[in-house]
């Protein structure tokens, strides 16, 4: 199993780097558990941090709930027994009434176990 951890940042509106993920493993075999970590800039509009892990097959998300400004700036989330599949990482910050903040992307590949399931 290769084990790496790469970040991919999200540029926000105003040109600034608002949300950066890490995926980890970026390559495993399934059953995989994911490991997302999550820095959000702290920002008095950020009121909630989604992420999404997403496959042709395959679908999770977790919501976190974020206080602002008073937000911790590192977040964590772990994704279970994720099948084998291509899967694009989504992080999407938002504000109050939902408009995106900022999002971020990365792609990871979860290598099927060969025993039909």
């Amino acid at each position: 199993m290769v084990s790496t951890i790469v970040a991919l940042a999200a540029i926000s509106a105003s040109g600034g780097e608002q949300l950066q993920l890490a995926v980890s493993p970026g390559q495993s075999f399934a059953p995989s558990n994911l490991n997302i970590r999550a820095r959000v800039v702290p920002h008095a509009d950020n009121r909630a941090l989604t992420v999404i892990a997403e496959s042709t097959d395959f679908y999770r998300s977790s919501q976190i709930a974020l206080e602002g400004d008073h937000a911790p700036a590192m977040l964590t989330f772990e994704f279970h027994g994720v099948p084998g599949g291509e899967y694009l990482i989504s992080g999407i910050l938002t504000d109050s009434v939902e408009r995106r903040r900022a999002i971020a992307e990365h792609q990871v590949r979860v290598i099927p176990s060969g025993l039909g399931h």
